[in-house]
């Protein structure tokens, strides 16, 4: 009998992406989301004139290749109106993020050199920083613009494990209470240190994964879910005997789906935090961005077969999945872990094989625009 209260809770060994470039290149659908929203970034930052050098963050970054398009198009506006003040961006992620291949990225030294700002533009500096944006990262008062995308929704740790699922969309109510107290615990902590990092007039624009008006999150807005999916092909790894008990239960995904109203929350009210903390919330709405696969698919079906839409649809899904899985099967050799992760992912790649349609992994976002003051 598995003792479910000592499975480990801790989360920093899962929340890393695939590295090696593989998450940006595979996640073609976070770029298109991210790219989408340029002009909110342009238009928070063409009316700051009062310091004398620029400092974005980039919280929750990955490689940097999903962004980088975004910021390569932000220096350059600034450059083309004539401000040439230092510009620094600063990266941060987890300290296991594969920060080399940023590096090599934003240099020029990539698969893409069209966006390597570093390499066009002068006066311009990159840096990293290993620790979790759930607490404040850089000095008080001189940060310019934050800005975060599909990072968010991760919890600074496991407030129990879900027992008969891999994700918090599938938990028991009392589990998914659990996530949702300890998701608005990170959300305030979040908001306090973009807070005391913000210069005033400073902006954080984020785009976090969460659950829209229409009950609708990532991988889940028309026929099939992605994390029944999930769940139904870890579970029958579980039934045929190819993982433990301690297993299945240890891949659960340290991420909890907010609403608007639990990202507003700290918003409402002449006693909110937000007021507490100088912070205003100038915009918040939701956006969904189709799955680009599918849509590529849909679009071409007498040229892109069933299969060759599996072949594109599994990494994207894979590029930030697969820590969780292979996480939970730390006690194994990595020959074992590796055979399981690969029959893991090829089942339900023939899964979506067999109903191409039916399989998308369609972005839900909800976007906010916050102020400091």
């Amino acid at each position: 009998m598995v003792d479910k209260n000592k499975i480990h809770l801790n989360t920093q060994s899962e929340l890393s992406m695939k590295g090696a470039g593989y998450y940006s290149k595979k996640t073609i659908g976070a770029k298109i989301a991210i790219d989408s929203l340029q002009y909110l970034i342009t238009d928070a930052v063409s009316n700051m004139t009062e310091s004398n050098f620029l400092r974005f963050a980039d919280f929750g970054s990955a490689d940097g290749g999903t962004s980088q398009e975004l910021w390569y198009n932000l220096i350059k506006s600034i450059r083309a109106r004539g401000d040439q003040r230092p510009i620094e961006i600063i990266y941060t992620d987890l300290a296991s993020n594969d920060f080399s291949t940023l590096f090599k990225t934003m240099q020029g030294m990539g698969q893409n050199t069209d966006f390597a700002y570093q390499e066009e533009f002068e006066n311009v500096y990159v840096h990293a920083c290993g620790t979790g944006f759930h607490r404040q990262l850089v000095t008080s008062r001189t940060l310019s613009l934050g800005f975060s995308a599909t990072a968010m929704h991760y919890v600074s740790e496991k407030p129990c494990q879900i027992l008969e699922h891999v994700h918090m969309v599938g938990a028991s109510e009392p589990e998914r209470e659990k996530f949702k107290r300890q998701a608005l615990k990170d959300w305030e902590a979040i908001l306090r240190a973009r807070a005391n990092e913000l210069v005033p007039g400073g902006r954080f624009i984020c785009i976090n994964f969460g659950i829209d008006e229409n009950e609708r999150y990532l991988g889940n807005t028309g026929a099939n879910s992605m994390f029944e999916s999930f769940n139904r092909h870890w579970r029958d790894h579980l039934d045929n005997g190819i993982i433990t008990e301690e297993e299945f239960i240890s891949a659960t995904f340290p991420q909890h789906y907010r609403t608007v109203t639990e990202f507003s929350r700290p918003f409402i009210g002449n006693d909110c935090l937000a007021n507490e903390i100088g912070l205003k919330l100038n915009k918040c709405f939701t956006k969904l961005t189709k799955c680009p696969y599918q849509q590529q698919f849909k679009n071409n079906k007498k040229i892109v077969s069933p299969t060759e839409f599996a072949k594109d649809f599994i990494p994207t899904v894979r590029s930030w999945s697969e820590t969780v899985f292979r996480s939970a099967l730390k006690g194994r050799t990595c020959m074992e872990a590796d055979n399981i992760i690969e029959s893991f992912y090829k089942n339900y790649e023939n899964e979506v094989v067999s109903n191409p349609s039916d399989h998308s992994m369609d972005y839900v976002h909800i976007v906010m625009e916050i102020e400091r003051i």
